[in-house]
């Protein structure tokens, strides 16, 4: 009874995926400063597909796991590379046919990750219902698994059906034409419903629910005899498939009527049992017939006889039943446990993308404009709650408070002030800012000295070509350096011009810190140092508790209270993250294309919004806040005595109010100064390599150039070499062995003395020895090298994300771009400036 057919696999071919994957990732990922390496990767992928396209053919459970981590794979890989890209031609064979006389095998070759996905996904199918006919209907176990891939592979089916012509965009084979696919669907789903009723057998459920499970799995199987003899179908499968199916189809019926025969019995209904098991006998007969094989249900057609026989005997000497018409009895109600389920999101319970890191240029350039949107938007609100707590410290500073409180004694440090003091030597004190202030110089220069380098290639580029076109004239017919450098010397002027801002913000700082240094210095010192350097206050000079102390002192706690929120909106404005890649990805899954605009704008609405709005609050709520205490100052002051000891200490805890502010601020922005220079400096190095490499590619071309003309002056020249000593010729003018035949051509000469030197000016020459070695003359050509090929318009990276400590205007940064930094962590402990990006090291130069 149980005969499962087990749909056939298509037949794979091998071909290499390495080198066309290797190709395209190379061409359309990599970058000058960033190339993606992933070499390792695609040969992974590669043993993957081998092991998984031939795996299959061993039907066992343990092969599905490998040909599901392929097609997982092949999913993952379809959503970064376009399936229309990849220039792999897949081959496979259609699975039913057999071969002809006339010779071959159908089979259909398309290059696209789509096409093979189907026939994978077709061999997925395939070898579910392979390893689920194979499964033995005497374990439960095993009954269970064959259930569970009969109706996986009936949804695989089923949703290949709807989208193969899409994918292939061409005529199918006819193992994938959506006629073939819905047949062999309702196949599986017939089977898996006939694997319920197996089941519902061996746990001796009641007659009455399998009685409906039958009845259901018959009319399953009548469907795919149905569709199974369409004429163009037909021809497609094996022999025996038919006559199984039909032979199913009938049995099914016959074993309905048995077990609806067994509840008639329960329910003394021996007229009607007999009428069912009269029938079934008929359908067991009939199915035995069909399927061509006697024992086909033979089990249960002889225990249909044999209660058909007791059912007689009893009524024929207990019940005296008349026998219904089979015709008009009731139908069986059906009952199906078998579904199609639908497709997974991962096939593969332990899946990993061998492609994790790999994502499509335009989804980089998407990320990288998303960074600038989010910078602006974090920078501008942490400048704003920055700006306004300067401001509320300096008003305090300038009321001496919270110190004035505290200081009613007229004599001894203020706790505040103690707590100033401390806070300022935990930090470093005065020589933490002088070490950083002192290194800021040299970082300046590395930044200078790599910007002065890439300055120096194109004018050295420039000089040569400039050279050469003056000396080959019209003929040097390769485009001009000044049309192709436009777009890197805007950005060199740029570059410089963040470096000019820097150092007015590097002076400033200078200033500041002079301005300060003398408090700064005092609260470095001891406590008694301290005490020493701030006046008594003297007899009457301080002001006991009063409506207005405690007043201010209310609203020193507001303020505290105020920077303490500020401290807590701005590592969230730091720290908030949105996962933007997989919001890219699905949208140039879905359109082809990256609207970056309106989803940066719409995510960053939704993320900073609420962010934006706490910082406007905290503002405007400053801004009642200091006239408050301006106001609250006012009364203190008025309560205060007038005494000169009084206005004189006041005035040294103002200074050194303010000496600690400012030592705070300072501390923050040389920090974030000395982040800004050596983020910079990765920028720069990026902009170099760049620049390293179009002048390494106009070399080669210029090369390439000089050699054809060098050639085209060779064949071009008319006269004779100059002749030797002994052919000078006599009084004549005509030498005797001119009369003869001419003497044999030799080996090409130099070329012509205007011509001779095409290289770089002897003053560039003899400079120093270029700073990168060179490619090998073996090694690819980058962006082309024939004469007059175009370059590509290079694109800077974005510049260094974080708040820019230095001034509020923001500074003109190149035009921003996806490239990502080189890693510090690699450069050279001991060398002063970043590891530049070599070239192989080559034993002669071109020029």
């Amino acid at each position: 009874m149980a005969d499962l057919l087990a749909v056939p696999l298509k037949k794979p071919s091998d071909v290499d995926v390495v080198k066309p994957l290797k190709n395209l990732i190379a061409s359309t990922y990599s970058t000058a400063d960033k190339p993606e390496d992933y070499s390792e990767q695609i040969n992974e992928f590669f043993k993957l597909r081998t092991n998984a396209i031939w795996r299959a053919f061993e039907k066992y459970e343990s092969s599905l796991e490998v040909i599901y981590s392929y097609y997982d794979q092949l999913v993952a890989l379809e959503t970064k590379i376009p399936p229309q890209e990849v220039q792999i031609p897949f081959k496979w064979k259609d699975a039913f046919d057999k071969g002809s006389l006339f010779g071959g095998r159908m089979s259909l070759t398309v290059s696209s990750l789509a096409y093979e996905k189907v026939c994978v996904l077709f061999n997925i199918a395939a070898l579910q219902s392979a390893v689920a006919s194979s499964q033995s209907v005497e374990n439960d176990d095993s009954l269970k698994l064959a259930a569970k891939l009969f109706q996986q592979a009936a949804g695989v089916l089923n949703h290949l059906k709807g989208t193969v012509m899409l994918a292939i965009q061409q005529e199918p084979t006819p193992d994938l034409n959506p006629e073939t696919l819905g047949a062999l669907s309702a196949l599986m789903l017939a089977q898996g419903q006939e694997i319920f009723v197996l089941k519902a057998i061996n746990d001796h459920m009641k007659d009455t629910i399998v009685a409906k499970l039958c009845s259901q799995c018959e009319e399953l199987y009548a469907e795919v005899l149905k569709v199974f003899q369409k004429d163009n179908l037909r021809p497609l499968w094996d022999k025996d498939w038919i006559p199984t199916v039909a032979g199913k189809q009938a049995g099914y019926r016959a074993l309905t009527h048995y077990y609806q025969s067994l509840v008639c019995k329960a329910n003394k209904e021996v007229g009607e049992e007999i009428a069912r098991l009269e029938h079934s006998l008929e359908l067991f007969k009939a199915a035995q017939q069909r399927s061509g094989k006697p024992t086909c249900f033979q089990e249960y057609a002889t225990k249909a006889q044999r209660n058909l026989n007791e059912a007689k005997k009893d009524n024929d000497f207990i019940y005296h039943e008349r026998i219904p018409d089979v015709k008009s009895l009731s139908a069986v109600p059906k009952a199906q446990l078998a579904k199609a389920l639908p497709l997974p999101e991962h096939f593969s319970q332990n899946f990993k993308d061998l492609f994790e890191q790999l994502v499509p240029v335009s989804v980089h350039q998407a990320l990288a404009a998303y960074d600038v949107r989010k910078n602006e938007i974090v920078n501008a609100e942490i400048s704003k709650l920055r700006e306004s707590t300067q401001f509320l410290n300096s008003v305090l500073a300038s009321l001496n408070l919270p110190a004035a409180l505290e200081d009613q004694s007229g004599e001894g440090l203020p706790q505040s002030l103690l707590d100033k003091a401390e806070s300022v030597r935990s930090r470093g004190g005065v020589q933490k800012l002088q070490q950083i202030i002192t290194e800021l110089p040299e970082l300046l220069q590395r930044n200078k000295d790599i910007l002065d380098e890439a300055d120096r290639l194109l004018q050295e580029e420039k000089s040569s070509d400039d050279q050469l076109r003056e000396q080959f004239k019209e003929r040097w017919s390769r485009t001009p350096s000044e049309r192709l450098t436009e777009s890197f010397r805007t950005n060199l002027a740029k570059y410089r011009e963040i470096i000019n801002n820097a150092v007015s913000a590097d002076a400033v700082v200078r200033n500041k810190f002079d301005a300060h240094k003398r408090g700064m210095e005092l609260l470095c010192g001891s406590p008694d140092q301290l005490q020493a350097a701030i006046p008594s206050a003297g007899p009457g000079g301080a002001v006991r508790d009063s409506a207005a102390v405690q007043e201010l002192r209310r609203l020193m706690e507001e303020v505290e209270t105020l920077k303490a929120e500020r401290d807590v909106i701005e590592s969230e404005l730091k720290s908030a993250t949105v996962d933007m890649q997989a919001q890219f990805l699905s949208a140039l899954g879905q359109d082809g294309a990256i609207n970056e605009q309106a989803l940066s704008v719409e995510t960053l609405g939704r993320v900073y919004g609420p962010l934006q709005k706490q910082v406007a609050e905290s503002v405007q709520r400053q801004e009642t806040l200091v006239a408050n205490i301006q106001s609250a100052n006012s009364e203190f002051c008025k309560e205060k005595s007038n005494a000169g000891g009084a206005a004189r200490r006041e005035a040294v805890l103002k200074e050194l109010a303010a000496a600690h502010d400012a030592f705070i601020e300072l501390l923050n922005n040389l920090q974030e100064g000395t982040n800004f220079y050596n983020n910079l400096t990765e920028l720069l190095v990026v902009f170099q390599n760049k620049i390293s490499d179009f002048c390494f590619a106009r070399r080669t071309e210029k090369e390439e150039l000089l050699k054809d003309l060098t050639q085209e002056a060779t064949r071009g020249i008319g006269a004779a070499p100059t002749p030797p000593a002994h052919h000078i010729p006599g009084p004549s003018g005509i030498t005797p062995d001119a009369r003869k035949d001419p003497p044999p051509r030799p080996p090409p000469p130099a070329a012509p003395a205007s011509a001779a030197q095409p290289q770089v000016p002897a003053a560039s020459a003899a400079a120093a020895a270029p700073p990168y070695p060179l490619y090998p003359g073996a090694m690819p050509l980058p962006y082309g090298a024939a004469p007059g090929a175009p370059y590509p318009t290079y694109v800077p990276p974005p510049m260094p994300a974080g708040y820019n400590p230095y001034g509020g205007a923001p500074m003109p940064y190149p035009q921003q771009g996806y490239y990502p930094f080189p890693q510090p962590q690699a450069w050279p402990a001991g060398y002063p400036y970043p590891q530049q990006q070599q070239q192989p090291p080559q034993g002669s130069r071109p020029w």
